[in-house]
């Protein structure tokens, strides 16, 4: 999306307690993901996500969802600026000088490397055209 112009980052989320696994915390990885995205664009991403509890029918019967909410605000660079809690809703707000971010952006030569013409191929299951 950067490379089309976007300057800023929007990723609405409803993640909460699945994947239920005692070795990977979904919580962490999914910041550490979006955060990975603003730092490889070098863009400011806001990443929202639901909180509270849900009940689903599900084919195994009820199941509770818990959204995490923790949404955020991360800077060009992937840090996190603004951060919600996981207990209520908040509105978070950052400022920056989108002008020196494209210049950074220029100077540090994201895009100059980058095949976008090559990007199809990944979006095939066998990488042809």
């Amino acid at each position: 999306m950067v490379l089309q112009g976007a300057e800023i980052l929007f990723y609405p989320t409803a993640i909460g307690s699945e994947p239920q696994s005692g070795n990977l915390d979904s919580r962490e990885h999914w910041k550490r993901v979006m955060q990975g995205h603003a730092g490889a664009n070098l863009v400011p991403l806001v990443a929202s996500n639901r909180i509270g509890r849900e009940t689903v029918e599900t084919e195994h019967g009820k199941s509770t969802i818990t959204f995490y909410g923790n949404s955020f605000i991360a800077g060009p660079t992937g840090e996190i600026v603004k951060l919600a809690n996981d207990k209520d809703e908040e509105v978070l707000v950052a400022k920056f000088d989108l002008d020196e971010i494209k210049s950074t952006r220029h100077g540090w030569g994201i895009f100059r490397d980058r095949r976008p013409e090559l990007y199809k191929v990944l979006l095939t299951l066998d990488g042809e055209k």
